[in-house]
């Protein structure tokens, strides 16, 4: 029984450790400055949107 409360309350240790590194980790990345769209740029489409297409009647 002291064997599997040993092992028990290690595992949640490197649980609540790991719980905490993920949580700053992810405060970090919300405060980082996103980057914005510059107004110049241009959006790419694919040939086959860019014009339209004429389908043939199938036999």
């Amino acid at each position: 029984m002291t064997v599997f409360l040993s092992i028990l309350f290690v595992l949640l240790t490197i649980n609540a450790v790991l719980l905490i590194f993920s949580v700053n980790g992810a405060k970090e990345r919300f405060t980082k400055p996103m980057q914005r769209i510059s107004e110049n740029s241009t959006t790419k489409l694919f040939p086959r949107e860019a014009v339209e297409t004429e389908y043939k009647e199938a036999v």
